[in-house]
């Protein structure tokens, strides 16, 4: 985990969130899908820097590192 990341039952249901706010990280991943650039998404959630969409990059690269999958 990072500083830009939280992880709270009561808050989205335990889903990962930007810190400090309900905004999950699932939607700021489709937000750069769809928009293309960093600083696209900032604008459409301007309560966010550029470290949060970072930290959300980050978060879900070590999530990546750590998952074992089995291949049949």
């Amino acid at each position: 985990m990072n500083k830009y990341i939280t992880i709270d039952p009561r808050v989205c249901n335990g889903k990962p969130v930007i810190s400090g706010t309900r905004i999950p990280v699932t939607v700021i991943l489709d937000q750069l899908a769809d928009c293309k650039s960093i600083e696209k998404v900032i604008d459409k959630y301007p309560e966010l820097s550029t470290n949060h969409v970072v930290g959300v990059l980050q978060y879900c690269n070590s999530v990546i590192e750590h998952t074992e999958l089995e291949v049949e």
